[in-house]
């Protein structure tokens, strides 16, 4: 694992930017204004970004236990706004508020009690963020030093903060940050975002005590306004399903590299290519049985924080989730193989590779 990193020079967004492309050209000026205004946000942020770096010593003082602050920006796009909670404060009037404090408390006690981790960075980072970001804000992400909430404007998106994998889907953009150090480009922001909807889900099962037969595997279902033609901005058990919206178009994501969409958009289409490994990961806990976050989970979490580079591709990682679950799992052969098949299906391996991995 990287013990020193020089941060990704971009925001990760929930919102993909093909969605807010096809709300900016919508006939109804509000949809249209709000879209466009977002999308300018957002392309100001990551260029803001591009411009930091920040990074961690090689050897750094570890800090143990939660730490939370909630800001709230009033609808400025000051960071990180006006301080309104602290770890271990009364509840806040505001229920954004709340949601923060408590949505980032669950990730971190997810990771804390599952895989011994001290926040974000491995070294008892304060988890920071920041409500009521901008007007209408149609986005929710990670810059690289806290988290960031719009309220959505209301008719296509609502209430980010209420979604507790939207939360943990971007904080674990952090982790990655401090360990694997994925590029936000192509399969390697594919797979960026992959870990991210696979942990936030988890976090979501874990809380409700879903198994992974349980598990509804939707990211961000609550986030999307009444009326609309969905069920979610993500299917990871069935990509390409999410949603069919006038507005929004229809889901694009693949679940199979025969599939896979070449484009110079999204950074090479991350949100949208980031449907086959979510897949992937769907196959092999549907497979393994039991709750997903136990081994399913342990082996994507090791390969992210021990075995992962950034220059991993899928097939690079495919080969190292098998290798961590033959490692983690070396009584039961099975376990190896139903996570090699899981990569055959989506047309990273071949079956024969598969078979000779596991």
């Amino acid at each position: 694992m990287p013990t020193a990193f020089t941060a990704c020079p971009c925001c990760c967004f929930v919102v993909p930017p093909h969605i807010l492309h096809r709300l900016a050209s919508t006939t109804d000026p509000t949809i249209a204004a709000t879209a466009a205004r977002t999308l300018h946000i957002n392309e100001s942020m990551t260029l803001v970004r591009s411009q930091l770096r920040t990074g961690i010593a090689a050897v750094a003082p570890q800090r143990a236990g939660l730490r939370r602050q909630v800001f709230d920006c009033a609808g400025s796009e000051d960071l990180p706004g006006n301080l309104k909670r602290v770890e271990a404060s009364a509840a806040d009037t505001d229920q954004a508020v709340n949601e923060a404090y408590d949505h980032a408390g669950t990730t971190w006690t997810f990771f804390h009690d599952l895989f011994g981790r001290e926040s974000v960075d491995g070294n008892g980072r304060t988890l920071v963020s920041s409500v009521h970001y901008s007007q209408g804000y149609d986005n929710a992400f990670w810059n690289g030093q806290q988290m960031v909430y719009g309220d959505g404007d209301g008719q296509i998106f609502v209430h980010f903060t209420g979604a507790l994998e939207v939360i943990a889907h971007e904080l674990t953009h952090g982790i990655t940050q401090f360990t694997a150090q994925l590029p936000y480009q192509g399969e390697q922001g594919a797979l960026n975002e992959s870990f991210s909807d696979v942990f936030g889900s988890l976090v979501k099962q874990w809380a409700a005590g879903h198994s992974a037969a349980q598990a509804d595997w939707l990211i961000g279902n609550t986030i999307l306004a009444p009326g609309i033609q969905g069920r979610a901005l993500r299917d990871m058990a069935n990509p390409g399903t999410a949603y069919d919206d006038p507005r929004l178009g229809k889901d694009p994501q693949p679940g199979h590299m025969s599939g896979y969409v070449r484009t110079e958009d999204d950074n090479g289409g991350v949100h949208i290519n980031s449907g086959i490994p979510n897949r992937a990961f769907v196959l092999a806990a549907q497979a393994i049985g039991g709750n997903a976050w136990e081994t399913p989970g342990t082996i994507w979490y090791t390969t992210l924080t021990e075995r992962l580079t950034p220059a991993a591709d899928f097939r690079k990682c495919a080969q190292a989730t098998i290798s961590v679950a033959r490692d983690l799992t070396p009584g039961d052969t099975s376990i190896a193989a139903k996570v090699a098949t899981a990569w055959a299906d989506v047309g990273v391996l071949t079956a024969a590779e598969a078979a000779q991995l596991a």
